[in-house]
C-alpha cells in the first residue's frame, strides 16, 4: 500500500512528478493542452516593471491568473486595455474563450464591464468576500489560429 504525506515543504521535483504525470494523464484523456504563456507588463518610465498581467493559454481557452494595476494608475482603464490585449493575442493563438475569478468587488466592476460574464461564485472566500468566476466568449482569428 502506498504510503502518504502531508508536507508544508515539497520539493521543486516532487511537485514536478505531480504536475507531469496530470499532464501526460490529460492529454491521453483529452487531447494536448498547448499551453502557452501570456504577459501584458506595465512598465514606469525607467522600464521598471510596476504590474500587468499573467496567465497562459490552453484547451482554447485564456486563463488570467493574475492582474495587478498600480494604485496610482488605477481607473485609467488600464485593466480593459491589458485585458484586451490579452484577449487579442489569446484569439490570434486560436483560443475561444476566456476566463478569470476575482474577490475583488472593483475588479469584478473592471471584467463586468469588459463583457465578462459571471459563471459562478464561492461565498465566504475569502470571509467576508465572495469569489467570483467569470467568462467571456472570444472570436479566434484566421490569421493566428493552429
Amino acid at each position: 500500500m502506498p504510503q502518504l504525506e502531508l508536507t508544508t515543504t515539497p520539493s521543486p521535483d516532487d511537485l514536478a512528478v505531480i504536475g507531469e504525470t496530470l499532464a501526460a494523464f490529460n492529454h491521453a484523456d483529452v487531447g494536448p493542452a498547448d499551453r502557452q504563456t501570456l504577459a501584458v507588463l506595465i512598465r514606469d518610465e525607467d522600464g521598471t516593471v510596476i504590474g500587468g498581467l499573467s496567465g497562459y493559454t490552453a484547451w482554447g481557452w485564456l486563463f488570467t491568473q493574475l492582474l495587478f494595476i498600480p494604485e496610482n494608475q488605477r481607473g485609467a482603464g488600464l485593466a480593459g486595455r491589458l485585458l484586451s490585449m490579452a484577449e487579442h493575442e489569446a484569439a490570434n493563438r486560436g483560443c475561444h474563450g476566456a476566463w478569470i475569478d476575482t474577490f475583488s468587488p472593483h475588479a469584478l466592476k473592471a471584467y463586468l464591464k469588459q463583457g465578462y460574464e459571471i459563471f459562478g461564485e464561492l461565498p465566504e472566500f475569502p470571509k467576508g468576500r465572495t469569489r467570483t468566476f467569470l467568462r467571456k466568449a472570444l472570436v479566434p482569428s484566421d490569421t493566428g489560429a493552429k
